[in-house]
């Protein structure tokens, strides 16, 4: 297609929806006051699309931790752990991280992309079969078409789908990797992960269990470490994933697992290789998260008072929602262009929300993405539940009956 085209067929679909307000590609905050809180255009706006889930940005162990990090140690590595090496704060973060998930080893990465990226892609070999959910991340698929593996989508949340496909390559050489998520970033549902691990112990030998849990990390499981503890399938899972910049309230990525052969991957995960290394302010205030969400469990519990209020609010006035209640609170709107609409309507009444359309949707839809924090206050929830009501009553959304599905 050539990059100019590519870029002047890009413009022509996003000029119409910029013609409706914001470009929503490019709006920029004056100030981030605290982790539901901003100033745009110098006007206060709740923050209700962070992914902020426990609140954690502005907690006060994590600046001091961040702080002390780049006094003692710098702002920066400046070269990957290959090539500059490893500091003592990766090592002693890969540690806590592997002792919180009770595993053998962790691999830590500069964000949860390259963690998905670098994992995926050197785990599957030539004679590989990756087995993906069709609604997984696009790290997920990038790191499908960077393996040497042959790539196997099958029906989201579907295990009786994903065991037929499995079935296929019964007998045959090479390992099946099953990839899936904890809970799914766009529409909030989480995977059927018993069934799932089910199908896995089924299939026999060399079948793999990867779950990235981004969105479940520090939000579901007694002690926080995600949908893998909640539905009592840890053993099978061979494979943790995760990101340090949604519960964690900082960036970078790792991967937690019990096989024996994993921390090769050190060797040749070309995302681990070439890039530069977490940042010694970062990897504090990872440390720093981690222990805040063992000692603090009121947060999740927190968090889900909030999650249970928002969906129950939202349904009860006939926004169409996800399957079930999580931190993404997912409003399904008929097109981009109301989606636009209602995004532009929230922001002037002061409510920022993500906003995600098609191509970058599951199904073509047009969604609001309502991420929901610990942090959000009784009155912050109410806000948020009165805005909604009124602009969706003024775009006439709020059908009776239209109930959540």
């Amino acid at each position: 297609m050539g990059i100019k085209n590519r870029a002047a067929a890009m413009q022509s679909a996003y000029s119409a929806l910029k013609a409706l307000g914001r470009d929503p590609t490019s709006l920029q905050f004056d100030r981030i006051v605290s982790p539901t809180e901003a100033l745009l255009g110098n006007k206060p706006i709740m923050l209700f699309g962070t992914n902020n889930y426990l609140g954690l940005t502005f907690d006060e162990a994590c600046v001091e931790a961040t702080v002390a990090a780049a006094r003692e140690h710098g702002v920066g590595t400046t070269g990957s752990r290959i090539a500059n090496g490893t500091y003592e704060l990766h090592r002693a973060l890969e540690q806590e991280i592997a002792q919180f998930y009770d595993k053998r080893a962790t691999i830590l990465y500069s964000t949860g992309f390259l963690a998905n990226l670098g994992v995926i892609s050197g785990l599957a070999d030539k004679g590989d079969h990756l087995l993906i959910d069709a609604d997984s991340h696009a790290s997920i698929y990038d790191a499908c078409k960077m393996s040497d593996g042959e790539t196997i989508r099958f029906r989201h949340n579907n295990p009786d789908d994903l065991a037929k496909r499995l079935a296929r390559f019964e007998g045959t050489p090479g390992d099946k990797i099953i990839v899936v998520e904890g809970i799914y970033s766009m529409l909030g549902d989480s995977a059927p992960l018993a069934e799932i691990a089910a199908v896995k112990r089924e299939a026999g030998p060399n079948v793999y269990l990867l779950v990235d849990e981004a969105h479940s990390l520090g939000v579901m499981g007694e002690t926080g470490r995600g949908k893998c503890q909640e539905a009592g399938v840890e053993d099978d899972c061979d494979y943790i994933v995760g990101t340090f910049s949604k519960s964690v309230g900082t960036t970078g990525g790792f991967c937690v697992s019990n096989v024996e052969e994993f921390e090769a991957l050190r060797a040749y995960s070309r995302p681990y290789m070439f890039t530069a290394s977490m940042t010694p302010p970062t990897v504090a205030t990872a440390r720093a998260a981690f222990q805040r969400m063992a000692e603090a469990p009121e947060l999740r519990e927190r968090l889900w008072q909030n999650c249970h209020r928002l969906y129950a609010g939202m349904a009860k006035m006939g926004y169409r929602l996800g399957p079930e209640v999580s931190p993404v609170v997912a409003p399904q709107l008929p097109d981009p262009q109301t989606a636009v609409t209602l995004w532009n309507m929230l922001i002037d009444a002061g409510l920022y929300t993500n906003i995600a359309i098609p191509p970058a949707t599951p199904n073509a839809l047009s969604l609001l993405r309502v991420s929901v924090s610990a942090g959000h206050d009784d009155g912050q929830v109410s806000a948020a539940l009165e805005i909604f009501a009124e602009a969706g009553k003024e775009l006439g959304l709020l059908k009776p009956g239209n109930i959540a599905a």
